[in-house]
């Protein structure tokens, strides 16, 4: 009887016993990392919403959150960069419009970190295991209706990924390149 019932504390306490996984340790959901951290993709993380810097780098992919790889995974939607495109007016970055042959993406406003990943590449990864890079020229804003886990980008990154761009939203993985 006084087994059973050791038994019976240690199973009710073994929760309690348990630690929460530190930077880049393994998770399954939020609960499994330690303090703020997040998961994404199986590791504990900074949370790029609210902008913790427990790792070390500020939070999103590379000096944006997403540990390990910095990969973050996002929506890829199509925009027609060009004058006249649905992308609207010049982009943000460099006051140009871009042709459809380049390959450049607008990131939603959280990724897009005010302007501070302007004319840096990135890689953008398809389900599909093909990848490509990309210029940062323009914002996605998420206060006039854009999503904040979007990657907009242009028809030569759809192209670059073998996607069908009838689909016109596409689940992708990003990073700094």
């Amino acid at each position: 009887m006084a087994n059973f019932i050791l038994f019976s504390l240690l199973i009710v306490s073994l929760p309690f016993l348990a630690t929460a996984a530190p930077c880049g340790g393994s998770c399954g959901d939020l609960n499994d990392c330690d303090g703020q951290l997040i998961c994404i993709n199986g590791k504990c993380n900074d949370d790029p919403d609210i902008g913790t810097h427990t790792c070390g780098t500020p939070s999103g992919p590379s000096g944006g959150g997403g540990g390990g790889s910095g990969s973050m995974s996002a929506v890829l939607t199509l925009n027609d960069f060009s004058e006249g495109g649905d992308g609207g007016g010049p982009s943000e970055c460099d006051g140009r419009y871009h042709a459809n042959t380049e390959r450049v993406v607008a990131l939603s406003t959280r990724w897009y970190a005010g302007g501070s990943r302007c004319g840096k590449m990135i890689r953008i990864t398809a389900r599909n295991g093909r990848t490509t890079t990309a210029k940062v020229v323009d914002e996605c804003d998420s206060n006039d209706g854009c999503e904040n886990n979007i990657v907009d980008g242009s028809d030569a990154v759809w192209k670059a990924l073998g996607l069908n761009e009838d689909l016109g939203r596409v689940p992708v993985s990003w990073s700094m390149a």
